[in-house]
């Protein structure tokens, strides 16, 4: 898995974070995603605005 800042970084208190991860199982993917998701939501400090995904595969 691999977590960046990818936009937003000139906007003073807000962040666009993006997150890759790769498995052959979609299923794995989801549930991490959702993980990464609670865990973010989860903070008091935090706003979660919205949440994108793409999933890409072998044949994209």
């Amino acid at each position: 898995m691999s977590v960046a800042e990818v936009g937003d970084q000139d906007v003073y208190r807000r962040v666009e974070i993006g997150v890759a991860v790769v498995s052959g199982d979609t299923g794995h993917l989801t549930d991490i995603l959702d993980r990464c998701e609670r865990m973010v939501a989860a903070r008091p400090e935090v706003e979660l605005l919205s949440v994108r995904r793409r999933l890409h595969s072998d044949e994209d």
